[in-house]
């Protein structure tokens, strides 16, 4: 039987979904060989090995605001929610005992921080829209960060990290349902009602991926998160639906891969809070090492042996059931 393999992806602008699928398939192809599957190389990038989909939902962020709510209230609870984001993120990477930062990226860090989180009465703190700016202007200072992590300013960056918040904050609707709920659909949408499925998720796509699951009866065989903020403590641990965050019923096996040097993946040992489901099926966190200043993109994830060489296995075995 061939599996359905979805993809689902995490913040950015408008994507090509029939040159993303490529990508990431190519992305983990490249992984795959140094795992030794190099065999199975050709089947997946050809498509025998799996019926893989793309879920692609970037196209519901192009019209914001809210229906129903006072003017601006809506834009003011993302900015606070991004803002906090951040300023959770940023310590965590400060406080990492395990990190050897680089002083220009160090420097860069707590100067973002005092940006985020002015001291009482400092003059110019300005409205969460604008620390949230000013502060992304002092993290795309980090050497070869702007270059590599394909953001051209400050000002795009908070636009792309706030739909982490437009997402969770779940109070845009179109007049039917909420944009939360819109995303949910795409995904379950790809998803294999008779299964077997494997969903591989990014950044914000875990926690989109995840609550699909939650809803959705389809057989999960494997669920690997990438990058993954669901244990972001403040600003988005706590507003995953259901809570506590548990592992959904149908999935049979859960990977999650965090890189040190992601700036996303903070408290990335999900098993430490997530409660198992009623099959004992938990978390199992795996940390990877890339080169470069920025890790975060899923290409760079699927790249890795360690993440490309379970699921060619997962996919293989059971194509051949």
């Amino acid at each position: 039987m061939k599996p359905r393999l979805v993809f689902v992806h995490g913040i950015g602008g408008p994507r090509d979904p029939a040159a993303e699928l490529d990508e990431w398939l190519r992305a983990v192809a490249t992984g795959a060989g140094p795992a030794g599957h190099s065999a199975h190389v050709s089947a997946l990038t050809g498509g025998w090995a799996a019926d893989a989909r793309f879920a692609y939902y970037g196209d519901l962020f192009r019209t914001a605001g809210a229906q129903g709510g006072a003017a601006g209230t809506q834009d003011h609870e993302d900015d606070e929610l991004l803002a906090a984001l951040l300023l959770e993120a940023v310590d965590g990477r400060l406080a990492d005992p395990g990190l050897d930062l680089p002083a220009a990226e160090a420097a860069a860090l707590r100067h973002a921080r005092t940006r985020l989180a002015p001291p009482s009465g400092a003059q110019g703190a300005g409205a969460p829209a604008r620390r949230v700016v000013n502060a992304l202007t002092s993290l795309l200072a980090v050497p070869g960060l702007r270059a590599t992590g394909g953001w051209l300013s400050a000002r795009l960056t908070a636009g792309m990290l706030g739909q982490v918040a437009r997402y969770l904050n779940r109070a845009e609707s179109d007049g039917t349902t909420t944009l939360d709920r819109r995303i949910r659909a795409r995904v379950a949408d790809c998803l294999d009602p008779e299964g077997p499925n494997v969903v591989v998720a990014h950044s914000l796509g875990t926690v989109v991926a995840l609550e699909t699951l939650h809803e959705h009866p389809a057989d999960i065989a494997l669920f690997v998160t990438l990058g993954s903020p669901l244990g972001i403590r403040g600003a988005v641990h706590p507003r995953v639906r259901p809570h506590p965050l548990a592992t959904p019923a149908t999935v049979r096996r859960w990977l999650n891969f965090w890189d040190r040097d992601d700036l996303v993946a903070a408290r990335p040992v999900l098993e430490d809070f997530t409660r198992p489901n009623a099959d004992a099926v938990a978390p199992h966190s795996r940390r990877v090492d890339s080169d470069g200043a920025w890790v975060h993109p899923a290409a760079t994830y699927l790249a890795q042996p360690a993440v490309a060489g379970p699921l060619v296995e997962a996919l293989t075995t059971l194509a051949e059931r």
